[in-house]
């Protein structure tokens, strides 16, 4: 899990999971471009990593848009030369609403970063690990990419996509040396599964915490930690010949049943 030498693109990169891989990549020897829409977030996470040593410059970006994604693939060249390892991390919830409800605006939004950003990432970063001879990519989807999630038609299809996506482009760029996976995290002790508990029961979110953990036969949150090792182990020479796969990091979430309990009634 030595990154010495290599350079690692992080996108949604400014908090959570994104800021975890970051701070986790820089530790093993990495330069770090963070890349978040949140450009104060992302120039934190680049303090912390610099505080500890590490080598890592923010872009603010937003990843739905075409031109953003070519500055920051731009900036990452610019600066270090290459793209060794990109985490193609960026992505939001939606609402909690059934699918004869669910707003358009909410929908295109959720399609728009968690779908269109991780092809656009791809779409312009790949080239460049192609005219370098080689790279990993890992994209982020969800245990939602794998079962239903009631009430968020959106972020299931997302997540869905995003492992079509990962399936393809792996079959299309492995014998160039590049491989591409997807880490498939359930639910992460983030500001992420927070604000969907808060959605469910806004005058008891933690009610609704406790009823998801004791769901998970771990009986706890998967940590940010947790999955930023997932994420380096696949961008690792430890996973030289691991492409086209999707890696569950859920507690045992999946394996017992899939979907929590509906939140939201038809």
């Amino acid at each position: 899990m030595d990154f010495t030498g290599k350079v690692a693109l992080v996108t949604g990169g400014g908090n959570g999971i994104g800021r975890a891989t970051s701070v986790a990549f820089a530790r093993q020897g990495a330069k770090v471009m963070v890349v978040d829409r949140d450009g104060d977030g992302a120039q934190a996470t680049v303090g912390i990593i610099r505080q500890n040593n590490g080598d890592a410059v923010a872009v603010t970006a937003d990843v739905t848009k075409v031109a953003d994604v070519k500055a920051y693939v731009k900036a990452a060249i610019e600066t270090y030369g290459r793209i060794d390892c990109f985490f193609n991390n960026a992505g939001i919830e939606g609402k909690l609403a059934p699918t004869t409800e669910y707003d358009e605006a909410v929908f295109d939004a959720v399609i728009g970063v968690n779908v269109k950003g991780v092809f656009l990432g791809l779409r312009h970063v790949l080239p460049e690990m192609i005219r370098q001879g080689g790279g990993a990519v890992v994209n982020t989807a969800s245990v939602a990419g794998l079962v239903a999630t009631p009430g968020m038609s959106a972020y299931v299809a997302s997540k869905h996509a995003v492992i079509g996506l990962t399936k393809t482009a792996a079959g299309e760029v492995a014998h160039q040396g590049i491989r591409v996976n997807a880490v498939c995290p359930g639910p992460v002790d983030t500001r992420m599964i927070h604000a969907l508990e808060e959605q469910i029961s806004p005058a008891d979110p933690a009610a609704v915490g406790a009823r998801y953990q004791a769901a998970i036969p771990s009986g706890r949150y998967t940590t940010v930690d947790e999955i930023a090792n997932m994420v380096l182990f696949l961008c690792s020479d430890l996973a030289s010949n691991t492409t086209g796969g999707q890696f569950v990091v859920d507690g045992g979430r999946t394996a017992t049943g899939g979907a929590v309990t509906n939140p939201v009634r038809q």
